[in-house]
């Protein structure tokens, strides 16, 4: 079986980091819970959103990040049985490219750099399992797509969902 595994928001906490460098730049208190169902950026004053949207532009963001709980021990697991590819969307932002590549060597160094697929467009997947925090890279996948839980998507439906990566070992293992 081939399960491919996006980055951003299902192995990395990027909605957290948004939060935590909003919180730091405007002395805020903003908390997950009140962006919930959002993106961040539409939960900050008009004056400073333009400042979160680029977050993702600034030197180090993707390396700093924070991985998401358990996911480092069900993805050793998951690679012990199965063919497992990271495909992350990183053609966007300037630095993620090196950045990701680096955070995958540091907290994933068991996937190795011939099983990471940075790329604009996911539909170009063709594998059995997609895990994905984005419907939008879902809805086109010809295989079982799992919607990753995170804040901004907790109102999509129609999509088989995980909340965890315990539930994803739960799943696939």
């Amino acid at each position: 079986m081939t399960i491919y595994v996006d980055m951003d928001e299902v192995i990395a906490d990027t909605y957290g980091a948004h939060i935590e460098i909003y919180n730091e730049e405007f002395n805020a208190m903003l908390t997950e819970e009140h962006c919930m169902g959002s993106e961040v950026w539409h939960k900050v004053p008009e004056a400073h959103q333009d400042s979160v949207r680029n977050h993702a532009r600034r030197r180090g963001f993707f390396r700093n990040l924070k991985p998401i709980a358990d996911s480092r021990e069900v993805l050793n697991e998951l690679t012990k049985k199965y063919e497992v590819y990271i495909a992350s969307a990183a053609m966007q932002f300037p630095n993620s490219l090196e950045e990701k590549s680096d955070w995958l060597d540091e907290h994933f160094p068991f996937i190795p750099w011939q099983n990471r697929i940075l790329c604009g467009h996911k539909h170009i997947l063709k594998g059995d399992v997609l895990i994905d925090d984005r419907s939008y890279n879902l809805t086109h996948f010809d295989g079982r797509p799992l919607l990753f839980t995170s804040p901004h998507n907790i109102h999509t439906t129609g999509i088989e969902r995980v909340n965890s990566w315990k539930e994803v070992a739960d799943k696939l293992l």
